[in-house]
């Protein structure tokens, strides 16, 4: 017999009211929290063209070259990144995809105009960096999302090494969705090449450069919304982010620099962005301002909608260790034909009505 015959009248009535009640509370919450704009970062691991470039040493990104880079792996990976920027975006397209390890704008015309994500539209936001390797920091943004007032790049200077180079920090602000202004920067910072302590003062000077950015902002807007993206080669309680860019490693902290490590909570959830000897890390960050976990705000965010992106495609078994591991597109000099060495990462941002 049906439940339902079973029950009297006033019962079912009941049921029906709650439900009702329900819907309209969950309708009305979502309708609070106004619409959802999601940010990602992606080191895509050597994003080359297949040319020689006289000015850069890429000589080992063609096709005679040590990595026998050619016109159809380049193309494989064009098509696996634009995937994973979907994939990422879910239903809705990312409104700010942040990458490091692309040669040159060329790259980036191609992945926004002869890839499916040219019907988004995106906006490119780049310059050749003086990195002796050639590999730059770029932003590509929604134009029908993002109104961009303002680009900068900020070179790194290195105390007492006048000659040496790496990538620029790329500073863009703009008005989101019409409803308020958001700053961001896109970092690539030194590596660990040659070692831990040898290479530290590297990520220190790139500390120096992002914070006295930020801190002139805030001179001028103290509530000024940032978005700070980036593989900083270090962790988020690394001496370069904890004592160079003084951030926050949770949002409950009194934090003097108003700026919060939303990676590092996401780290002591168990979650990493890149795996190096078996060891999951978590190199790719995003850090916000203060400001931006505040619900006083038109645009805000919160740590619990930030998170690395683990889809199945851009993992492999880690036949050498446990678990899994990223599928690179190379181990070592040898071609693996995976997507990157890197996990995505990712933030929502949202509106606040």
């Amino acid at each position: 017999m049906n439940v339902w015959n079973r029950l009297p009248v006033s019962k079912i009535l009941l049921v029906i009211a709650t439900q009702l009640i329900f819907s309209a509370n969950s309708a009305a919450q979502v309708d609070t929290l106004g619409k959802s704009y999601r940010a990602m970062f992606y080191n895509v691991e050597n994003l080359f063209d297949s040319f020689d470039d006289s000015l850069t040493n890429d000589d080992e990104f063609a096709p005679k070259g040590t990595r026998h880079w050619t016109w159809e792996k380049m193309n494989k990976k064009l098509d696996g990144i634009y995937k994973t920027i979907v994939a990422v975006g879910g239903w809705e397209p990312p409104i700010f995809v942040g990458l490091c390890e692309i040669e040159n704008g060329y790259m980036l015309y191609r992945l926004t105009h002869e890839t499916p994500l040219v019907k988004y539209d995106y906006g490119i936001i780049h310059r050749e960096s003086p990195d002796p390797r050639g590999i730059d920091v770029g932003l590509l943004f929604r134009k029908d999302l993002f109104d961009l007032k303002e680009t900068k790049f900020f070179r790194v200077n290195f105390p007492g090494e006048p000659n040496r180079r790496t990538r620029e920090i790329l500073y863009a602000c703009g008005i989101v969705d019409g409803m308020d202004t958001l700053h961001i920067f896109i970092n690539h910072w030194p590596s660990k090449f040659g070692g831990e302590l040898e290479s530290t003062s590297g990520r220190f000077a790139a500390a120096s450069t992002l914070k006295q950015k930020v801190d002139s902002i805030k001179v001028f807007y103290p509530d000024a919304r940032i978005l700070i993206m980036g593989d900083f080669n270090d962790e988020p309680e690394s001496a370069p982010l904890i004592d160079g860019l003084k951030v926050c490693l949770n949002d409950k902290e009194l934090c003097s620099s108003g700026l919060v490590s939303v990676s590092a909570i996401l780290k002591a959830n168990g979650q990493g962005s890149y795996k190096y000897q078996g060891v999951w890390g978590m190199i790719d960050q995003i850090i916000v301002s203060e400001s931006m976990l505040s619900l006083k705000h038109k645009l805000y965010s919160s740590p619990n909608s930030a998170s690395v992106f683990r889809a199945k495609f851009l993992l492999e078994p880690d036949d050498t260790f446990v678990g899994d591991k990223p599928f690179r597109t190379f181990a070592g000099f040898k071609y693996h034909g995976g997507f990157s060495d890197h996990l995505p990462v990712y933030i929502d941002l949202k509106q606040n009505k």
